[in-house]
């Protein structure tokens, strides 16, 4: 009896170059929505401006030229939904689950500063991909407030959400 044609393709070393084999299926969602919400224009492809509109509704509106084109010259072509799971591949192999928490925490502190206002991540949350109910938010700053000038420290967050107990 042969073996089924997905596990023959595995045997012969297909299936591991395969980016969907690197995800399951609700990272694979994941992915897709956050490539939904950068696709601004809807064609199916991330571009010079669809990378500039989703700064500008992140509230970066000065982006340069040049860091758009870096960006999309790391993409071996056009950046469609398969090329970008590619490229998040390559840069979270390897990764622990610590520093891919933070990289997506950074994307929100444009300045660096280590922390990100609660109010903005609240929004965020609650109005981008697997919503946040009001109930789920209220839980998080439960848990971790922000502090006295309204901001959520999202390293020692990332520690805790990765190791469960606050760093001393």
């Amino acid at each position: 009896m042969e073996a089924p044609r997905r596990a023959r393709k595995k045997a012969e070393g297909g299936a591991s170059s395969n980016v969907f084999s690197m995800f399951d299926q609700s990272q694979i969602q994941e992915f897709k929505e956050a490539f939904t919400i950068m696709d601004q224009n809807r064609d199916g492809f991330i571009d010079k401006e669809d990378l500039r509109d989703t700064f500008a509704a992140l509230g970066r509106i000065n982006v340069k030229n040049e860091e758009l084109e870096a960006m999309v010259k790391e993409a071996p072509g056009p950046i469609n939904f398969t090329v970008f799971l590619t490229m998040f591949g390559e840069k979270l192999k390897g990764t622990d689950p610590e520093e891919t928490i933070l990289h997506a925490f950074k994307v929100f502190d444009t300045e660096g500063k280590g922390f990100v206002k609660a109010d903005f991540i609240k929004e965020k949350l609650m109005t981008q991909a697997d919503r946040f109910s009001e109930e789920e938010v209220k839980q998080m700053f439960a848990a971790f407030p922000p502090d006295v000038c309204g901001n959520l420290d999202y390293r020692n967050l990332c520690y805790v959400i990765t190791h469960g107990e606050e760093k001393d």
